[in-house]
C-alpha cells in the first residue's frame, strides 16, 4: 500500500515536470546533463530594456538581471567560459553598453555567436567577447544612434547625440578590427534602407567587414571556447 502511494506521488510530480516542460520548452522531455558543464550559455534576446520598462508583449532582455549573472560568472570557480548568443533588434543604448562594457573586462574566456539578427546595440555586444561568431543567415543592421519623443532643437542636442555616436563607435573599433574610415560608411550609407541610413550585413559580410571574426554555429562557437579556456590553462600552468 505504502508503495502505491509512493508511486503514485512520484507519478504526479513527473507529470507536474513534464506540464511545465511543454509549457516552457515546448516538449515534456528536456535532456539533463550527465555532468556539470564548465560553459555558462547567456542569451540576449528581444529588445535591450534599460531605464524604461517596454510593453509586456515585448521579448526583452533586462540589462538589472544580466550585471549580476556576469558578476556571478567572474567569480564562480566552476565556470570557465562564457558563451553569450545573440539575437536581438537593439534597445537601450547606455543598457546595451553597459553589459558589452562587462563581458569585454572579464577575465574569463568568451565567445559570442549571432542567431537571427544582432542589430543596432547588439553589434557592439556581438564583438565584447574574446572571439565571435556569426551563423549564415543571421543579419547586423549598423545604423547611427536614434531616438523617438521630443527633441530638442538645438546645438547642446547634436552635441549630445555625437558623444554618444562616438561612445559605440568606439567601442566597436576597439572590440573588432574593422577601421573607423569602413565603419562610418556602413553608418551613415543612404543607399540601402529605404526610411533610414545604415547598413545591413548578412552572415559573411559581416566577416569581410572585419566585424566578426567567423562564419559558424554552435559547434564552432563551442570548440573555439573550449580552445580559448585550454590555452589560459596553459598560461597558468
Amino acid at each position: 500500500m505504502t508503495d502505491q502511494r509512493y508511486n503514485h506521488k512520484n507519478q504526479l510530480k513527473q507529470d507536474s515536470v513534464g506540464t511545465a516542460n511543454i509549457k516552457e520548452m515546448g516538449t515534456s522531455n528536456v535532456p539533463i546533463h550527465s555532468k556539470r558543464s564548465n560553459i555558462h550559455c547567456m542569451t540576449i534576446i528581444g529588445q535591450i530594456e534599460g531605464h524604461m520598462i517596454l510593453p509586456p508583449q515585448n521579448k526583452t532582455t533586462k540589462y538589472e538581471h544580466v550585471l549580476p549573472q556576469l558578476t556571478a560568472i567572474e567569480q564562480s570557480e566552476e565556470i570557465e567560459g562564457l558563451l553569450l548568443i545573440l539575437n536581438t533588434v537593439g534597445g537601450d543604448v547606455e543598457a546595451g553598453l553597459a553589459i558589452a562594457e562587462m563581458v569585454s573586462s572579464m577575465s574569463k574566456p568568451s565567445v559570442s555567436l549571432v542567431l537571427g539578427g544582432g542589430h543596432s546595440i547588439g553589434v557592439p555586444l556581438s564583438v565584447c567577447t574574446d572571439y565571435s561568431f556569426i551563423a549564415s543567415t543571421a543579419t547586423m543592421t549598423i545604423h547611427p544612434i536614434r531616438v523617438s519623443g521630443m527633441v530638442v532643437g538645438g546645438p547642446q542636442t547634436y552635441e549630445y547625440f555625437n558623444k554618444m555616436q562616438e561612445r559605440v563607435s568606439n567601442f566597436i573599433i576597439k572590440h573588432a578590427s574593422i577601421t573607423k574610415e569602413r565603419l562610418n560608411e556602413l553608418l551613415y550609407n543612404t543607399g540601402e534602407l529605404t526610411q533610414d541610413v545604415g547598413t545591413v550585413l548578412i552572415g559573411s559580410d559581416a566577416v569581410e567587414n572585419n566585424l566578426i571574426n567567423e562564419v559558424g554555429g554552435l559547434k564552432e562557437a563551442l570548440d573555439k571556447l573550449r580552445e580559448l579556456i585550454e590555452k589560459k590553462k596553459e598560461k597558468k600552468s
